[in-house]
């Protein structure tokens, strides 16, 4: 990609003499941390909401690290009707939430983002990502089947995409950014910063295909 025209939108921003060699590896490292605190966020509202609306509320806890097979024996004997009123009102919630802040954030998460790639020039809504976040905090802290891998490629993708937008970066460059922020976002929840470079660019495609121009950002990311 050539310098020129890159951030030819802004104006000003020529006369400094970047050039797309100094320019990907600042705009990733920028969106890798943006990234890496939207999963602190995610992870401590999870963790919040694990504690107040399961934990607490029905008085079961997970077994720690090591936790003796008469500890988790004991705990696999705790007993609540709260244990089926919990996961339904928490995802009632957080269903509204959605449906009536941000429809796009609803569902698995990978999935929205590959059709933001595809099918949108890589851009999302700057409250997708708040959204994400409170719904999926809410999901799976109130006990709802769900994973982390979704909502935070959707969480990380959906910050690289404001950020792109902020700079009016055009549509190519935007699905880049959006990608290093998913790879960002993942790598920092999961503590898999090479598995998420290479997860980030290959999840687009059925085949064995990779979006190779997001690899270097995905991994600065």
């Amino acid at each position: 990609m050539s310098g020129q025209g890159f951030l030819s939108s802004k104006p000003g921003v020529a006369e400094y003499g970047w050039t797309s060699q100094w320019r990907w590896p600042f705009l990733s490292l920028a969106v890798g941390v943006i990234a890496g605190l939207g999963a602190i966020v995610f992870e401590e509202s999870l963790r919040w909401t694990l504690r107040h609306c399961l934990y607490l509320a029905t008085g079961f806890s997970e077994p720690g690290l090591g936790a003796s097979c008469e500890t988790v024996a004991a705990l696999a004997t705790t007993r609540s009707l709260l244990f089926l009123v919990v996961p339904a009102l928490g995802g009632l919630a957080s269903g509204l939430i959605v449906f009536l802040v941000a429809p796009e954030a609803e569902g698995h998460g990978t999935d929205a983002m590959i059709e933001a790639f595809h099918q949108r020039g890589g851009l999302i809504r700057k409250r997708v990502p708040v959204v994400k976040i409170l719904a999926s905090a809410i999901t799976i802290g109130s006990g709802g089947s769900a994973g982390k891998e979704g909502p935070i490629a959707q969480i990380g993708a959906g910050f690289g995409s404001f950020l792109a937008t902020a700079l009016r970066l055009r549509p190519r460059d935007r699905r880049i950014l959006m990608l290093a922020g998913a790879a960002g976002g993942i790598g920092s929840i999961f503590h898999a910063p090479l598995g998420a470079a290479l997860f980030a660019p290959e999840v687009l495609y059925r085949g064995t295909e990779f979006e190779f121009e997001a690899i270097m950002p995905c991994i600065v990311s």
